[in-house]
């Protein structure tokens, strides 16, 4: 299993974070930069993969609502793919 971990603090602003989560995930059929595309792309992720986040409070911090929806992405991606395990340190 691929073990990816992403860091709140490289999260600044929207365009950072999915240009990050992008480079991070290596996964470069992820275009449109928002939610939508990250659910659409992992949705389809047919690799194991476990993806970490540390500094959650920056994730917060950083881009208000907008991380904590973020979060959720991760969180509902993990319950319709099995390949992907989402954990926040």
């Amino acid at each position: 299993m691929r073990t990816v971990r992403l860091d709140g603090q490289f999260m600044c602003d929207a365009e950072a974070a999915h240009s990050y989560i992008q480079a991070q995930l290596g996964i470069h059929t992820y275009s449109g930069f928002n939610l939508d595309a990250l659910y659409d792309v992992l949705s389809a992720y047919d690799k194991t993969i476990w993806i970490t986040l540390i500094n959650e409070p920056l994730v917060h911090e950083f881009l208000g609502d907008y991380g904590e929806r973020l979060i959720q992405t991760f969180q509902d991606i993990e319950k319709i793919n099995e390949n992907i395990q989402f954990s926040v340190f």
